[in-house]
Order: structure tokens, then sequence, then C-alpha cells
């Protein structure tokens, strides 16, 4: 496996919360129904948003791409078979990973009350455009 690229994001808990009451069909535009319900099941779903939120960010990032290039709902954080974070993607973001040889994610997701930071590498063993 090859490293393919390597995304860091990190999100104003307090500012993100502040936006999504502010816009209360933002959650549903940026967060799978999967996500939401894990946030809402949680003493602080803002938190856990935020760092969903940071994550979708960082594969970006990773992918060498910018905002626009995928759907934000076709980057899902998922819960691994030991609870770990990982990522589903589909539709345009898995096309992305697709052309840049990405086949297997790594996931690190951590917050405190005012800052959420995820940090994502892509690895792949294909011959994608970031192997050229």
């Amino acid at each position: 496996m090859t490293v393919r690229g390597v995304g860091v994001d990190a999100v104003d808990v307090g500012r993100f919360r502040d936006l999504l009451g502010r816009r209360p069909g933002l959650a549903r535009r940026l967060f799978t129904e999967g996500e939401r319900a894990y946030a809402e099941g949680t003493p602080d779903p803002g938190t856990r948003l935020a760092a969903r939120f940071a994550a979708k960010e960082a594969v970006l990032k990773a992918m060498g791409v910018g905002i626009g290039a995928a759907d934000f709902r076709e980057m899902e954080v998922v819960r691994g078979p030991g609870g770990e974070p990982t990522l589903a993607l589909s539709g345009r973001a898995a096309a992305l990973a697709g052309t840049r040889g990405i086949d297997r994610w790594h996931v690190s997701l951590t917050h405190t009350d005012q800052v959420a930071v995820a940090s994502v590498v892509a690895e792949g063993s294909g011959a994608g455009e970031a192997g050229r």
C-alpha cells in the first residue's frame, strides 16, 4: 500500500453549533441520516457533527480537491467493527477516490468543547492520479 494523500481539518465547535442553529436544514445537507442519528444519540451532538464535518474536509484535502468536488453526504463517517471511525464514500467522492487509486482510509477524530479535529490518510495500491 502507498500513501496517496493526507488531510487534516479543525472546526470551531461553537461557531459550527451557531451555524447549525441559524440554518436548520444545513445538517441534512452536510450529514447522512446515519451521522445525524449517531450525533443525536450523544450528550453533545454539536461536537460529533463538527468532528464529522472536519473529517469530510480532510477527505477532500487528502484527495487533493476542493469543496464542491463532491457532495458532503457522499463522504460518511461510519464506525468500524471495533467502533473506530472509518469512511464510506459514494457518488462523486467514490469516483474521485477511484481515479486517485485510493481504496483504504485511516481516520482519527478528536474534539473538546471548543475544537474538533480530523486527520485522514488515504492509501491505495493502484496507479491513480496521486501516484503520477
